[in-house]
């Protein structure tokens, strides 16, 4: 079985993948309301979702009216270019930590994940993309390792999606009884078969649809989303994974039409939107029925075997964040260095 996607297709799908969110629906002539612009600041995944979000909320008395400009990329970029002066009203991030370097930077109030969504406005789980009818027969992280395995993930120095990948790598061993020592020379093992470390997830699934590699480290979203958009592979839940969850903030100094924004991406119809992008929601009687590109549309978030969490298997963004991915003592940055797959 053909085991490559031609690449007319894959070109097809990055064109759909990276439209725009600009506009977000607000552009109608003639339409009430504000005339506020909110400038949007996310990692490259959830732009798709954010659209929809901004397409819905357009239509209700609060969203009547209001433009959106937008900014998407690599997580930790995004969040580095915010402190550099990129303009934001809101953001949504790969990983917490992204709006902890806004925090000490003191354009995001430190109280911004006290409410009960813990500043979460978005989650998903790491799924292995294969090729189409699998033809490395990949059920599960050990498959990784073996010789000859061409791995895609994104890189860890700019991606949160790459940080959730490693973590959920790292897992597999650690949450199963192994030791530290056991789940380094696991992920070293792994990283010595990633033949693409782009810079962002989007990136990453963009190269796996091209032809690159056997397999892709993934949101399980983007796996529904470029299914979606046509393209035909398939995708493995491992026994064990870990709960994306990816923050979303408001700037300090942000239009005050930021507040009823976040409000309605953290309700369900806003949560709506995200699950028929392939998010799973973040609270509970969202209807996710009628997924189209999930295995299951109407039952399209199946519950993992085992769930791994920040808080339950890795104490703390903080905490894992200095022993990971610090930039010179991390664990997970030493062994990428030492592969030499790095930029």
């Amino acid at each position: 079985m053909k085991n490559r996607i031609r690449a007319t297709a894959a070109f097809a799908v990055a064109a759909v993948l990276a439209l725009s969110a600009c506009g977000g629906g607000g552009e109608e002539s003639g339409t009430p309301g504000s005339n506020a612009t909110l400038h949007i600041v996310g990692f490259a995944v959830p732009e798709q979702a954010n659209k929809a979000i901004a397409a819905e909320w357009n239509k209700t008395d609060a969203g009547k009216g209001v433009k959106f400009q937008t900014s998407y990329g690599a997580s930790g970029d995004q969040s580095r270019a915010v402190v550099a002066g990129l303009k934001a009203d809101y953001v949504h991030f790969s990983v917490s930590s992204d709006v902890t370097r806004l925090v000490d930077a003191g354009l995001v109030a430190k109280e911004w994940n006290a409410g009960p969504n813990k500043g979460i406005v978005s989650s998903s789980i790491v799924v292995l993309a294969v090729r189409e009818g699998n033809p490395k027969n990949i059920q599960g992280w050990d498959d990784l390792v073996k010789p000859g395995i061409q791995i895609v993930t994104p890189n860890p120095a700019s991606s949160g999606a790459a940080r959730w990948n490693a973590l959920a790598a790292w897992g597999h061993i650690a949450a199963n009884g192994g030791t530290d020592a056991q789940a380094t020379e696991f992920v070293t093992k792994l990283f010595g078969n990633v033949v693409a470390l782009p810079g962002s997830g989007r990136d990453a699934t963009t190269a796996f649809l091209g032809g690159t590699g056997d397999v892709l480290l993934a949101y399980e979203n983007e796996a529904i989303l470029a299914t979606q958009a046509g393209e035909k592979f398939d995708w493995v839940v491992p026994n064990t994974t870990i709960l994306i969850e990816n923050p979303g903030a408001i700037l300090t100094n942000a239009d005050p039409k930021a507040k009823e924004w976040l409000d309605f991406v953290l309700s369900k119809d806003g949560q709506r939107q995200f699950a028929l992008k392939g998010f799973r929601p973040i609270i509970e009687g969202v209807d996710t029925k009628g997924v189209e590109g999930a295995k299951d549309p109407n039952n399209p978030f199946p519950a993992p075997q085992k769930l791994l969490t920040v808080s339950k298997d890795f104490e703390s963004w903080s905490a894992l964040s200095k022993k990971f991915f610090d930039e010179k003592e991390g664990i997970i940055v030493k062994i990428i260095a030492a592969s030499g797959k790095a930029k």
